[in-house]
């Protein structure tokens, strides 16, 4: 079911509905490699209102995720030295474009990336079971965080019925090495790179590409579609469809998520070569955001990227 243009208002069509599907993801030989450190770690995000759009409806979020222990007492002379943080268990990183304008957009954008950190914090407590014989159960957590927000903003929006529409994407990236699960509902778009080749891990949730998909609508004509840009699934939506695929995820490769205001004005082509010569994921989100604005910059604009860097050899 057509949810609607992300720039126009317009109401939702039926009562909500919520199912989840599951993608194979890209194919990668994963070589034998030991876990990256924290300190290996190469994180950053950046997001952007772009040169046409009064205000920001774009919210991100880049964290890595740890068992700790907190301290509110003891005779220690240093407890300060004290192993008090666990081994890393994931590395997430989450963005949401906000449907629609106005106020309703940012909010449901805002309040879904803080539902499913509430949900990681509280309720997301299987990363262990990451690629072992329980992952499925790991991949029902994940999608029922993407529905928990899904559930958030639609009783915010039943709470405040003047507000027009709110809504927004959804896209979760979580690392548990050395896989890679991402979450998607809408059309923010996840990206794997390695060995010279970039790949879409992910599916726009849009009219044009279910057009794609029944042979109705060729392929190279989809980016220049107007229904490019009609979702047929969003956070808040009359409909929410998270799709959650699986893949490896080496040294050397790199993870883009990002906001159409990204892919809107800068080709896939164009983005694998940025990363072919990347200094480091900051250098990376500022070249990839420059090039979205030098384009025009019709939307918001966000860019998350992530990377454990390849060791170099003795």
């Amino acid at each position: 079911m057509i949810f609607g243009r992300k720039d126009k208002s317009a109401p939702a069509e039926s009562a909500p509905t919520a199912t989840a599907t599951m993608n194979t993801g890209v194919a990668i030989t994963l070589p034998d490699q030991q876990r990256p450190r924290d300190d290996e770690l190469d994180l950053f995000g950046i997001t952007h209102a772009g040169r046409v759009r009064p205000d920001n409806q774009d919210q991100y979020l880049v964290c890595t995720v740890h068992p700790q222990a907190v301290v509110h007492g003891t005779s220690l002379p240093h407890p300060e030295k004290l192993p008090l943080r666990g081994q890393r268990l994931a590395t997430l990183m989450l963005v949401a474009d906000g449907v629609g304008g106005g106020a309703g957009g940012s909010e449901a954008s805002q309040l879904a990336l803080e539902t499913v950190m509430r949900y990681a914090a509280s309720g997301l407590r299987s990363y262990q079971k990451a690629g072992s014989a329980s992952e499925k159960e790991f991949e029902e957590e994940l999608t029922k965080a993407a529905l928990e927000a899904h559930a958030a903003v639609l009783a915010e929006a039943e709470r405040r019925p003047e507000v027009a529409r709110m809504a927004t994407t959804l896209t979760l990236g979580v690392a548990v090495w050395p896989h890679y699960y991402i979450v998607q509902v809408g059309d923010s778009r996840g990206y794997l790179w390695y060995d010279g080749q970039l790949s879409q891990v992910t599916r726009d949730q849009t009219m044009a590409q279910h057009l794609v998909d029944i042979g109705a609508l060729p392929r190279e004509h989809a980016a220049r579609s107007p229904l490019n840009h009609v979702l047929v699934g969003a956070i808040g939506g009359s409909e929410a469809t998270p799709v959650v695929s699986k893949l490896s995820i080496p040294r050397g490769c790199v993870v883009l998520l990002c906001t159409d205001g990204l892919t809107k004005h800068v080709s896939d082509e164009e983005i694998a070569e940025r990363i072919r010569v990347m200094e480091s994921s900051e250098e990376l989100c500022r070249s990839l955001l420059k090039m979205a604005l030098d384009g025009g910059g019709s939307d918001n604009i966000t860019i998350l990227v992530g990377r454990a860097r390849a060791k170099r050899a003795d």
